[in-house]
């Protein structure tokens, strides 16, 4: 081996520095794999020093001070203020490439180097080659890399018409192809070579071969090949002679695509030789590797978006926790618009059944765009949802995933109304919702019908849809269970308030008290004929306090809840006294004289009225404690003043708010120590009077009264009310609730006046507050300013709410017909009243105007 000295070395790096072109050429043919590695080991651990260098002086100024579990920075403060290069940027084409323009010189246009039919030294097709990998080499974008794939396959086979199928992949992991550029010629724009998209089955024609099996298919008469179809030459006019199909595969050597060129220009009877088999399968060998980067890519800038749209989610949720319905309006609103489903419902799981649901949320794709739908589409029916399959998911805690409901058999249901259903439904996805210990069901999202890229294609849910949706629900759990939490929270401090209130004011009935009663009782409680209890035509009027309270114990005990139900006397006589105490005496109306007339009138009903047989034992005991209990700490205030005036009963209860407290405080006294009036029941027992007695209280509602008022009038009048029907006879005691609470409509006429004179001094004290508090102007029947239109309001009311109940009544027994008649009676004398009223308002304008 010769030696050169220092200086010849010098020499030839001078003139090698002075002829680039010639080294470059020379670099490319000679260099070796060992020589090419060694350049790059050797840029890289130049870069890294320098690196490290940097690094150990920027330490040195400013030592860092870490803490424990703080994580180490990967770029310093100084460092990340300076203005740095973005990482992707645009070429001239508007494919996003690493390259940047200030580092390159300007783009030429591509040159058509030699025909591919003319012969090229092996040097300048190496060089060419390494040319046009390089030029596709930054370009990420997949419809421009193709695109640019195919202006350098014309450059290395000339051939007529070129085709570029990738390899794609459904939600059952079937793989197809479809053509990202079909059927283009020379010339043709990277728009116009996009515009034409097949789809193509695995493993059939010419590219589905090519695909399945690896290998390429060099074809020199297409017509000739049972697996060309000529289809597409009829459709177009275009013949194919010859065809070069070839794979293009990825650095692992998976198919990811297909590319195919058509008619060759020139050669022996235009068909591809061997050459263009070899050159075209070398350019396809970086093709490969260039397009499984993009593709990448592609899927890194997905995984982004999606990622985003989980933080965004992230932020949403703990911006939000006031309000359930808001929290899942939000989160239907951000599956919707990134998963394309045409609705999304959102399952609440009842806490206090193990097969039910709280509520239910639904939003459809309309809304999103239109405001004025999520209005109209508030009203939407839920009970046209189908409950099962969120009910499925729930159960199993998976997820589930129907491709086309028309084909499913796995669920009976599907079979039960399936021509309504599947109008509806195609595709469904549900998946549960999980608390934060992932150990229980706190709801399920289901989404229903993927739309596709035209809108009026509905596709199936696929795996990543499957994924996205799963950990979207970790999301949405921990938001709506701390949005639960918070609601909780609320409720219990609003219970405290309202504890504490009623605790200050009232308590359990004294044991002086209670001696003193039961000592009176044990003497003598009067009969209930001697204190008429049995009348419709009953008067409180003229009892005092103690004895309304031994009148309660009678109707106990002609009831024989004393004997049934092994009642303590002592423990009676303190229930009774704790109720009474336990209504505000300054109410003028709504006390406990108004509900001892209620219990009056259920007793009557129920003796007189001729009902009592037909009522079990627990029954009338519900209706008993309930008629005694149903206005509760009544304010002399109505459910529209608690809402308006934003009192703490309005965070408790969304409709009902008195009657649920009422309910509430009849409860928290029957659970007092000493008042346990039900110790003597079983738990079941126990458990169905206490939900009975709920019911009766709520149905004191009139709002709840005349939602289930006509139900109850259809069966009576077509006679199809049934005794032994359990939902009847429900109907029915919320009925008799009712007709007993405004009872004093039916009283003689005197009685009738002056308890109506009652009635209106609540309400006017109510429309004051109105005025004082809120100040808002009341109705007329809270104004104290229409005191004179009295009469004819209570003509009103017997006409809307009190004749057709006790008509019905009368019905269903005869023996309630005197309930009837005193209401019409009173009518009679409220109308007379009211046309005199009338008679003497127009006198006095009469007056006035003269």
């Amino acid at each position: 081996m010769a030696t050169y000295s220092p200086t010849d070395y010098e020499r030839t790096e001078a003139w090698l520095d002075d002829n680039l072109d010639f080294a470059h050429s020379y670099f490319v043919r000679k260099a070796t794999r060992e020589m090419v590695n060694a350049w790059f080991a050797e840029r890289v651990h130049t870069s890294n020093e320098t690196a490290r260098d940097l690094n150990s002086m920027h330490h040195k100024a400013w030592p860092e001070i870490l803490t424990p579990g703080t994580p180490t920075r990967k770029i310093s403060a100084s460092e990340f203020d300076r203005p740095l290069r973005p990482i992707l940027v645009k070429d001239s084409e508007g494919a996003l490439t690493f390259v940047f323009d200030s580092d390159k010189k300007d783009h030429m246009p591509l040159k058509v180097h030699k025909s591919g039919c003319e012969a090229t030294p092996v040097n300048d097709q190496c060089s060419g080659l390494l040319e046009l990998v390089k030029d596709i080499s930054s370009h990420l974008d997949v419809a421009a890399l193709c695109h640019k794939i195919f202006l350098h396959i014309n450059e290395v086979i000339a051939a007529d018409r070129y085709s570029l199928f990738l390899v794609h992949e459904d939600s059952s992991n079937e793989r197809f192809l479809v053509s990202t550029l079909f059927d283009v010629a020379e010339g043709s724009t990277p728009e116009e070579a996009s515009n034409n998209c097949i789809r193509l089955e695995w493993n059939k024609g010419i590219v589905g071969y090519v695909a399945a099996t690896g290998e390429p298919l060099n074809i020199k008469d297409a017509y000739k090949d049972s697996r060309f179809n000529a289809e597409v030459d009829q459709l177009t006019g275009y013949k194919t002679q010859s065809i070069l199909s070839m794979p293009i595969k990825n650095h692992e050597g998976e198919v990811v695509g297909v590319a195919q060129a058509i008619n060759k220009k020139c050669g022996t009877h235009g068909t591809f030789t061997k050459n263009d088999e070899k050159d075209f399968a070398a350019y396809l060998t970086f093709c490969g590797i260039v397009l499984h980067n993009a593709k990448v890519y592609e899927t890194s800038l997905l995984e982004n978006r999606r990622n985003q749209v989980l933080l965004d989610l992230a932020t949403l949720i703990f911006e939000e926790q006031h309000s359930l319905e808001v929290i899942l309006k939000k989160i239907a609103a951000t599956i919707l618009s990134f998963m394309q489903a045409q609705s999304c419902t959102i399952f609440i799981v009842d806490d206090n059944s193990s097969d039910s649901f709280s509520s239910v949320f639904h939003m459809n794709s309309l809304e999103l765009e239109d405001p004025a739908e999520f209005q109209r589409s508030r009203n939407y029916d839920v009970n046209k949802i189908n409950y099962m399959f969120a009910k499925y998911a729930k159960n199993t805690m998976e997820t589930l995933n129907i491709t086309d409901l028309c084909k499913e058999t796995r669920f009976m249901w599907t079979n039960e109304n399936a021509e309504n259903t599947n109008k509806q439904i195609k595709s469904l996805l549900c998946t549960p919702i999980k608390n934060g210990k992932k150990n229980k069901v706190i709801g399920v999202c289901q989404l229903m019908n993927k739309m596709g890229e035209t809108f009026d294609k509905i596709k199936a849910f696929n795996k990543n849809d499957e994924q996205f949706l799963e950990a979207f629900a970790i999301f949405c759990g921990l938001g709506i269970q701390n949005t639960q939490m918070y609601e909780a929270v609320e409720v219990a401090m609003a219970k405290q308030i309202v504890t504490l209130e009623v605790l200050s004011y009232h308590a359990s009935a004294t044991e002086n008290e209670t001696e003193e009663l039961q000592v009176t009782a044990v003497k003598t409680v009067p009969s209930a004929h001697s204190l008429k209890l049995l009348d419709f035509s009953f008067s409180d009027f003229e009892l005092s306090e103690v004895e309304t309270t031994l009148a309660a114990i009678r109707m106990f005990t002609d009831l024989n809840f004393v004997q049934n139900f092994q009642m303590k006397y002592e423990v009676l006589c303190r229930w009774i006294l704790s109720v009474k105490k336990n209504y505000r005496r300054h109410v003028a109306y709504h006390n406990w004289r108004h509900a001892f007339n209620t219990a009056q009138c259920m007793f009557a009903l129920l003796k007189s009225g001729r009902i009592q047989n037909k009522l079990t034992d627990l029954e009338i005991l519900a209706l008993l404690i309930a008629t005694l209990s149903h206005d509760l700490d009544h304010r002399g205030v109505n459910n529209a003043f608690i809402k308006r005036s934003e009192h703490p009963l309005a965070q408790l209860y969304c409709h009902s708010m008195m009657e649920h407290h009422h309910f509430d405080q009849c409860v928290m006294i029957l659970n007092t120590p000493g008042n346990q009036i039900l110790s003597g029941l079983s738990l079941d027992e126990y458990k169905t009077t206490l939900k009975m007695v709920e019911q009766a209280i709520l149905a004191t509602d009139l709002a709840v009264y005349m939602n289930r008022r006509e139900e109850f009038f259809e069966l009576v009048k077509t006679n199809q009310f049934d005794w032994e029907d359990k939902s009847h006879k429900e109907l029915l005691m919320a009925m008799l609730m009712t007709a007993c609470d405004v009872s004093a409509i039916t009283k003689p006429w005197p009685v009738q006046q002056k308890t109506a004179e009652l009635v209106a001094t609540e309400f006017f004290q109510q429309g004051d507050k109105e005025r004082e508090e809120l100040n808002i102007e009341p109705i007329d029947l809270m104004n104290r300013e229409k005191r004179d239109q009295i009469p004819s309001m209570q003509v009103g009311f017997i006409d809307a709410i009190c004749i057709q109940l006790y008509e019905a009544l009368a019905t269903i027994s005869e023996a309630c017909l005197p309930l009837l008649e005193g209401c019409r009676n009173n009518r009679k004398n409220w109308e007379v009243l009211a046309a005199q009223n009338l008679v003497n308002g127009e006198k006095k304008e009469l007056q006035m105007s003269v």
